[in-house]
């Protein structure tokens, strides 16, 4: 999916789960690429636990004006998958988009159950988060999803930020961002 033009990301989940957080570090990651990257969230009242929006812009060649929501997205990440029962997550996903999510599902089950039809880039994020950092904060491990399913930056570009966000911690989360490269499984 790496490419030309612009591409415009919407992440689903959680208050305290790190969605802000990882659009954050995919845009600073897209910066040091030279390209043209914004992250921003949508705030409502948010208190942990609450659904939570944040997006990511990223144009390698142009200046990016628009500062609305992302309500056409190339790329939708679940990072937690019981947002999937509560709200349409894929509302507004281009044709050809991609859909990232955190599951122990099968390409099958998901389309069965939530009746998603996009191209579909499936992890368990929640094992790799507890074996990799010892705590159940997927963030990082869906950027390596994301990276493995997109090709809109690289892993490489995404280590320093991560080290000046975590400090010594920036290792093990790059560590689970690796680890989901390899484990992502990408399905039509």
């Amino acid at each position: 999916m790496a490419n030309n033009k612009l591409t415009e990301i919407r992440w689903h989940g959680r208050g305290g789960q790190g969605a802000v957080t990882s659009a954050e570090l995919v845009a600073q990651a897209a910066i040091s690429e030279g390209k043209y990257a914004q992250a921003f969230p949508s705030f409502s009242p948010e208190r942990r636990g609450a659904p939570v929006l944040a997006f990511n812009r990223i144009n390698p060649d142009e200046p990016i004006r628009s500062r609305s929501e992302v309500d056409q997205p190339d790329v939708v990440l679940i990072l937690d998958p019981s947002l999937l029962s509560i709200l349409d997550a894929t509302s507004g996903l281009k044709e050809g988009g991609t859909v990232i999510i955190n599951t122990r599902k099968t390409a099958e089950q998901v389309k069965k159950d939530f009746g998603i039809d996009a191209r579909l880039a499936l992890v368990d994020a929640d094992t790799i988060a507890q074996e990799t950092l010892g705590v159940n904060i997927v963030n990082t491990t869906m950027i390596g999803a994301m990276i493995k399913a997109t090709g809109v930056i690289s892993l490489e570009s995404v280590k320093e930020p991560l080290e000046k966000r975590f400090g010594r911690l920036g290792e093990r989360n790059f560590k689970a961002m690796e680890r989901a490269v390899k484990e992502t499984k990408i399905g039509e």
